[in-house]
């Protein structure tokens, strides 16, 4: 699958200049020229045989530039790299975010090796806008049954999303959820279904590197993949941490095909496996295991153990210009439904 946010690796079918050109076209639609401008420059430094061709030469993944960038970030919110920091309102900087580019092919001459090795980690943007359309799907979910819900996700980095029922979120119609620091202005357009209550009973995930949101380590990891000039998204971070740290929810080191190995029905809960923006990162063998264990699950499920599939992803053959769709599946039936769709970071979200 191909991430609407990030564009494939270099060594799939385009060169070095197409990946990180593409990836720049989608952060100018995305709103963050830092990063447009920085990758356009950073294209033409491949070309010309610079520190970007160093840093990228033989790697092939997805979201390379996207993982080029988090690592950079990271050396910036650690204090490694000073002159860049003048340009990250992340860290402090208030110099124009538009002229970091020859600081920031410095960092990238100075610490080759460490964002060559940076490449090997998947982003882990754990984005708190994508609760807009995920809230929305677990409501359906709850009306639709009246029960307690099990809380399932796979790829859930830091686990901020585990808890989105504790975010406010507001629309043309009103608001929804409690007094919270993360507010998601514009969450929803059209109709949603039913405001019920939420009544979450268990919230696990799993990640493959699982993120500590209470520790300095882990908090700087999930701010480093995000887009530095992007300052409302800053914000819903900073004030996820804040829920994260009063709400609590657990996240496991696994693979998604061996954390949903065995799962079933669970009596007087509806169990939902949720996950958002995330597919692309499995291999089609391990998400062919996701699927399995999933429609297992729904098969073994009966009105008062019934089983969801909630998934806000970009269509199977959608390539960067795909819009995520939210889709449920709900058993016993388990017909597939399209409920809406968003941009990537989730805001805001259009009801069908």
């Amino acid at each position: 699958m191909r991430e609407v946010t990030e564009v494939r690796g270099v060594g799939e079918v385009r060169g070095v200049r197409e990946e990180l050109l593409d990836q720049a076209r989608v952060c100018a639609a995305q709103g963050s020229p830092m990063y447009a401008e920085l990758l356009a420059r950073a294209a033409d430094d491949a070309d010309a045989g610079g520190p970007v061709a160093d840093v990228l030469a033989d790697r092939a993944s997805s979201a390379l530039a996207l993982r080029m960038l988090g690592t950079v970030h990271r050396i910036v919110l650690e204090g490694r790299a000073p002159a860049l920091a003048a340009h990250y309102p992340t860290a402090g900087g208030t110099a124009d975010p538009l002229a970091a580019w020859p600081a920031f092919r410095d960092v990238l001459a100075r610490h080759t090796a460490e964002v060559r090795a940076g490449l090997a980690d998947a982003p882990q943007t754990n984005e708190v806008g994508r609760a807009a359309p995920l809230v929305g799907g677990l409501l359906a979910v709850a009306a639709a049954t009246g029960l307690p819900v099990r809380l399932l996700e796979i790829g859930a980095s830091a686990g901020l999303n585990l808890r989105a029922d504790h975010y406010r979120l507001l629309s043309e119609t009103g608001g929804y959820g409690p007094d919270s620091p993360v507010v998601l202005p514009d969450a929803w357009r059209g109709t949603p279904p039913k405001a019920v209550p939420l009544r979450i009973a268990e919230r696990l995930g799993c990640d493959l590197v699982p993120l500590d949101a209470a520790a300095p380590e882990g908090r700087r990891r999930l701010l480093s993949y995000v887009w530095p000039d992007q300052s409302a998204r800053v914000a819903r971070l900073r004030a996820a941490l804040e829920v994260a740290a009063r709400v609590p929810a657990t996240v496991v080191r696994a693979g998604a095909g061996d954390f949903l190995d065995g799962l079933a029905p669970e009596p007087g809960a509806v169990t939902v496996v949720w996950h958002s923006v995330m597919m692309q990162y499995l291999p089609d063998e391990e998400a062919a295991r996701v699927r399995r264990h999933v429609e297992a699950a729904g098969a073994a499920a009966s009105s008062g153990a019934p089983v969801a599939h909630l998934a806000f992803e970009p269509p199977e053959a959608a390539h960067i210009t795909g819009t995520p769709l939210l889709t449920l599946r709900l058993w016993p039936g388990g017909e597939r439904r399209v409920l809406g769709e968003a941009p990537p970071h989730g805001l805001p979200f259009t009801w069908y």
